[in-house]
């Protein structure tokens, strides 16, 4: 078989190998999403509704999927995020710590530190508590949770496998995709985000195909199940008039500003006040969840993913979202996050990024729309742009925020909008992320740092490496003598000089094969080799073992850069171990 048909064959067999795997983590990430899904569904409506009598709006393309039971006794819903944040807490900090917080940074720290590794139980364990977690009220998203369980599934199947760290890691990217594509009803954006987050600016490119089978293959899932429609319905946005581009970046520069907002807020509440806190960490969610409930008291629209709400901003009904609503539920929707996955609860940031940014856009579209009403005529739109932007901005996902926000509007129509918001946004928003495990770019991560880093010995030349101190003889030396001095030195070959010019070189298999009883009178130029491989003092240590090794050689006659004649060293594999050695330990 010709080396091009080997080839084919074997790229062949990879694709169908990758094939296999990403339709299987694909299934079982379905088959997860609907689990969790319908958890979290069936505890928010017979908690925050059976208890404490809130039923949230539902966004246009999520039908309930339980009757409303009734309820007399709403005073009781302020208590439920703190109860639901205890029972979380306990059960994540006695089981896997590692599910506290929003998930999709457990996930990037696994794949950019851990190798791709996420223990077993953590899939379950973050199921569990972030259904508790959301269903009880707390602010937080699913993105987190199904992302971690997703990736989980994939990480243990490489285990189960035996599969390389390389392929762990892209089987977590699976699994990563597969939760967020099904459960979003966004596939393409789903695999996208999940080879996008891991960095502030670069993307894992390599696991873009098996994360599209994945996140096809879950979503074709959970849509089965839960209908083929998007999260959210829109009006027929349409963007016609240019003019209004400048609007969108100026909405793209109140995201960014907001963003940064939100990531000081999420991040200065653990530091400064949830982590200093003299108490064991398994109560501090309910800490939380009291603050997110007494919000809840004159806001309840805090509570849970809010993705009705942003239903309410993208139709542009002021009515039931006022201007002034929208600009204060920005700002209780970071604090209630931040108070629910800061104190350790569990859950996602994506789906308040999203709120607070519909939030945003929707004010800033209301209050445009009054001022220029003959230029902005769909206030609603904003909204639905300001959601890109916002998570553009606060996730590091530029590419991802257009193409997920799309999909789960089902609107196409404003992708020049959102590109240009998302953009400014991302640019704009600059280091800050709220994802702190994520690294700049692939060659800022432990998981490609050893492939990123040029190799030592091709950055090492042969003059650090080669001897200098060299024993050379005469061509006109009988063999017998060669041998007495290979005897003596302890060398397997010698360099031949004559004249101070290199004219060949003796090997001790080019001397034995003289018969015993000739070599007192056949000379080293009847037996050495003249058609020498030699190296000079600025060849790469790289490139002078691959000689060595190619031509199952032990040496390397060193001459002048300008006189191939001159001898000015030897260099042996030796040699080139030992400057390996030392350039690794001055590392």
């Amino acid at each position: 078989m010709k080396l091009n048909e080997i080839l084919k064959d074997l790229n062949l067999r990879q694709v169908q190998r990758w094939a296999i795997f990403s339709i299987v983590i694909g299934i079982v990430s379905g088959f997860g999403a609907i689990l969790f899904y319908l958890g979290l569904s069936a505890l928010s409506n017979y908690t925050l509704g059976g208890i404490g009598g809130y039923y949230p709006p539902a966004p246009g393309g999520e039908l309930p999927l339980f009757s409303h039971p009734a309820t007399n006794i709403r005073w009781l819903l302020f208590l439920l995020p703190a109860a639901g944040g205890l029972l979380a807490g306990i059960i994540i900090f006695t089981y896997a710590p590692e599910a506290e917080g929003h998930g999709t940074d457990a996930v990037i720290d696994a794949y950019n530190n851990k190798r791709g590794f996420i223990r077993k139980r953590v899939p379950l364990v973050k199921a569990i508590s972030s259904i508790i977690t959301i269903g009880s009220g707390g602010s937080a998203g699913r993105e987190g949770p199904i992302a971690q369980i997703g990736a989980g599934f994939g990480s243990t199947l490489a285990s189960f496998l035996k599969l390389s760290d390389r392929d762990r890691r892209i089987m977590v990217i699976c699994g990563t995709a597969a939760g967020i594509g099904s459960i979003f009803k966004a596939p393409l954006g789903g695999a996208i985000f999940a080879i996008e987050v891991l960095y502030k600016s670069d993307m894992e490119t390599e696991g873009l195909v098996p994360a599209f089978i994945s996140s096809t293959v879950a979503y074709s899932i959970f849509s089965s199940f839960f209908g083929w429609g998007h999260i959210f319905t829109t009006p027929s946005f349409n963007f016609t008039t240019p003019a209004e581009l400048l609007f969108y970046g100026i909405l793209g520069i109140l995201c960014a500003v907001t963003a940064i907002l939100f990531v000081i807020t999420f991040y200065g509440l653990r530091d400064k006040v949830f982590k200093p806190l003299k108490i064991k960490p398994h109560f501090k969610p309910a800490i939380g969840g009291l603050l997110v409930g007494i919000i809840a008291i004159f806001f309840p629209q805090v509570l849970g993913t809010g993705y009705g709400w942003t239903q309410i901003a993208i139709n542009g009904d002021i009515v039931k979202m006022s201007i002034i609503l929208m600009m204060v539920l920005v700002l209780l929707k970071i604090l209630a996050t931040s108070f629910t996955i800061s104190s350790g609860g569990s859950g996602g940031v994506f789906a308040p990024s999203l709120v607070i940014g519909a939030m945003v856009g929707g004010a800033f579209g209301q209050i445009m729309a009054l001022v220029f009403p003959n230029i902005i005529t769909q206030p609603g739109s904003y909204a639905l742009v300001g959601m890109g932007a916002l998570l553009a901005g606060v996730a590091k996902v530029p590419i991802a925020a257009i193409i997920m926000v799309s999909e789960m509007a089902g609107n196409y129509n404003l992708l020049a909008p959102l590109m240009v918001a998302s953009t400014v946004s991302y640019m704009l928003a600059g280091k800050w992320t709220i994802y702190e495990k994520q690294v700049e770019n692939r060659a800022s991560s432990p998981a490609h740092r050893r492939e990123m880093t040029v190799d030592i010995l091709e950055r090492a030349q042969v003059k650090e490496a080669m001897t200098t101190n060299i024993v050379t003889i005469n061509s006109s030396l009988s063999i017998h003598n060669v041998l007495e001095l290979i005897h003596k030195y302890g060398y397997t070959g010698f360099p031949v000089v004559d004249d101070t010019k290199l004219v060949g070189i003796i090997t001790f298999e080019d001397a034995e094969k003289v018969p015993v009883d000739k070599r007192s009178l056949a000379m080293a130029k009847e037996v050495m080799t003249q058609k020498l491989i030699v190296a000079r003092p600025g060849d790469s240590l790289e490139d002078s073992l691959m000689k060595l090794l190619d031509r199952k050689i032990g040496r390397l006659p060193v001459v002048d850069e300008n006189d191939p004649t001159k001898l000015v060293g030897l260099l042996t594999k030796y040699d080139i171990i030992r400057t390996h050695a030392k350039l690794s330990s001055s590392r």
